[in-house]
């Protein structure tokens, strides 16, 4: 485990016209459960398939239809919640929230309100190396996910997609733990982070498969003290809930917003009313979009067409023996043993299939060379085509017989980014392109040695400046370096026109 100092940095600090104001932050992050099947039916979850394609009788209510619990969903939230250090529940139950929605079947959504399948739990959050922020979960629920209402397709109708509709979702809701923009997406990354290497969810968040939904105060410097020593959510302010942000940018501009705009109202001496805002990132801004809705708006009550879910702790214990290293025990471990500097163990641990391809191109090699080869070339090249790390043309196997190309003597750094270059491109072994296309280093002595003596005869003038100049060394070095196509060892190089071009007060 990383060793972090959880002293909480400074809270965002907001000069009002009259005060300074503090943010307060909790979040409802819905993220949707890595499943072939959706919550209480069979049908497919996949994604850009053709509307109205995945729904069964289930899903489109037809009279009669009864959900099925969907065992593996359950499995995936026990996953979720014990990934959290959270509590499990070993008894939960299913409620029925009511409301009507045209995308929306049954007119209600089956969700767990009185008994989540999760209790209490945290999440660690890096904001910079070794200070952490602790934010607390206060609960974890399954539900179905909607439909999707669609308005741009024509002019004068509206159209719905029932593809969604039933799809399992884990809404994971948050303590007003967090304070500023920067800690909220940190803190929604880092859950996009964990599930990921959970495999309980893919975090894809342009196709609405992680969306969060963001409450936000805002308070008088101080007040949050007195919340967190009593209790009391009156000293928070009045919060506004801005819905369905899928986007990390977006979150941090969407808070910073509506933060400004509360402390605009109170200082003016309004009251801030409790409602739903959508955040429009075009003019930057969050506007109404409902008054906030209570329990009691919901008519919440059992759903009587599900029995409570009643866990055995055994199944719950097989489960946490079965977890996979998380990101900040496995960023722990590389930073141990391949000696990895903090940034380049947080960058290669970001998910799951960056860390497991470092580990495979490292694997019996230096571990710093890997890094430096798989961050600096590789991600770059991988950003510049807009690429994953799993879609890279270039496998870590063939990574790793490059570095061994360098460690051997075989090529050059130089060598090594032409080699790279036409790897990834072209793929190949890369011993075997560094043999067909006579790319292996120069080594040999007698080779240098002779070269370094033309480029010294033909250049006379130089050698008496470097004579007096030691640094003009490098001159001759990048010359025999040119004239021999980069093949020429460098460190050879050097040592051969050092020894024949002594400065005078080494003679």
């Amino acid at each position: 485990m990383l060793d972090f100092a959880f002293d909480p940095p400074a809270p965002k600090v907001i000069e009002g016209a009259r005060f300074k104001w503090e943010l307060v932050i909790g979040l409802e992050v819905h993220a949707q459960v890595t499943s072939n099947a959706k919550l209480f039916s069979g049908s497919s979850t996949e994604f850009g398939t053709e509307p109205n394609s995945n729904v069964s009788f289930i899903d489109a209510a037809m009279p009669g239809m009864l959900p099925v619990i969907n065992g593996f969903c359950v499995e995936q939230a026990v996953r979720t919640g014990l990934g959290l250090r959270a509590k499990i529940n070993l008894n939960s139950a299913f409620d029925r929230k009511n409301y009507f929605y045209p995308d929306l079947p049954q007119g209600y959504q089956i969700s767990q309100l009185y008994h989540p399948i999760v209790g209490e739990g945290e999440v660690i959050v890096e904001m910079e190396p070794g200070v952490a922020r602790r934010v607390r979960i206060e609960r974890i629920h399954l539900e179905q996910d909607a439909g999707k209402s669609i308005h741009d397709m024509d002019p004068h109708m509206s159209f719905v997609d029932l593809n969604r509709t039933g799809v399992a979702l884990m809404e994971i809701v948050s303590r007003p733990d967090i304070r500023g923009p920067e800690e909220a997406a940190a803190y929604v990354a880092k859950l996009r982070q964990i599930m990921r290497y959970l495999g309980t969810c893919d975090g894809n968040m342009q196709n609405g498969n992680l969306r969060a939904d963001v409450n936000v105060s805002v308070c008088r410097s101080g007040d949050y003290e007195s919340f967190m020593d009593s209790g009391d959510h009156t000293c928070l302010g009045t919060r506004c809930e801005i819905k369905n942000m899928n986007s990390m940018r977006f979150i941090q501009a969407a808070i910073d917003h509506e933060a400004r705009r509360q402390i605009a109202i109170i200082e003016s001496g309004g009251d801030v009313e409790q409602e739903t805002r959508l955040y429009d990132p075009e003019k930057g801004e969050t506007r109404s979009m409902r008054s906030k809705e209570e329990a009691h708006d919901y008519r919440y009550f059992p759903c009587p067409d599900l029995l409570p879910l009643d866990l055995d702790q055994a199944w719950v214990d097989s489960i946490k023996a079965s977890l996979p290293e998380l990101p900040d025990e496995k960023k722990t471990r590389l930073i141990k043993d391949f000696g990895l500097s903090d940034y380049d163990a947080s960058v290669l641990t970001a998910d799951p299939e960056s860390a497991a391809y470092f580990e495979e191109a490292a694997k019996g090699r230096d571990g710093k060379t890997a890094a430096n080869w798989i961050i600096n070339e590789l991600f770059g090249r991988l950003r510049k085509e807009r690429r994953e790390i799993a879609d890279s043309p270039m496998s870590a196997r063939q990574l790793g017989q490059i570095i061994d190309l360098i460690a051997a003597g075989d090529i050059s750094g130089k060598i090594a980014k032409d080699l790279f270059e036409i790897v990834y491109s072209e793929g190949g072994d890369p011993a075997e392109v560094v043999r067909s296309r006579g790319m292996r280093q120069v080594t040999d002595t007698d080779i240098i040695e002779a070269e370094v003596a033309r480029v010294i005869l033909e250049n006379p003038a130089q050698v008496e400046k470097a004579m007096t100049n030691p640094k003009l060394i490098g001159w001759f070095v990048g010359q025999v370096m040119k004239a021999t196509g980069g093949k020429a060892n460098p460190k050879a190089v050097n040592e051969i026109v050092s020894a024949k071009i002594a400065p005078v007060d080494s003679v």
